[in-house]
């Protein structure tokens, strides 16, 4: 199935959670803030969320530095 991640088609396999997504794209959970379908998703979703055909996905991914 596919999704739009960040502006980009991705294919995904179906009944994929928000931080398997995640974890497969190799980011940290912790580290990334995720709105889906227009709504920022708190972290405690992360773990229950299943992405759906077709729904928009937003990632920021918060980098420290100094």
């Amino acid at each position: 199935m596919k999704i739009i991640c960040n502006g980009t088609e991705k294919e995904i396999r179906s009944g994929i959670t928000l931080i398997d997504f995640i974890s497969e794209q190799d980011l940290n959970p912790d580290t990334v803030v995720a709105e889906y379908e227009g709504k920022i998703i708190s972290r405690d979703e992360y773990e229950t969320l299943m992405l759906e055909e077709n729904s928009k996905l937003e990632l920021i991914r918060f980098v420290g530095g100094g």
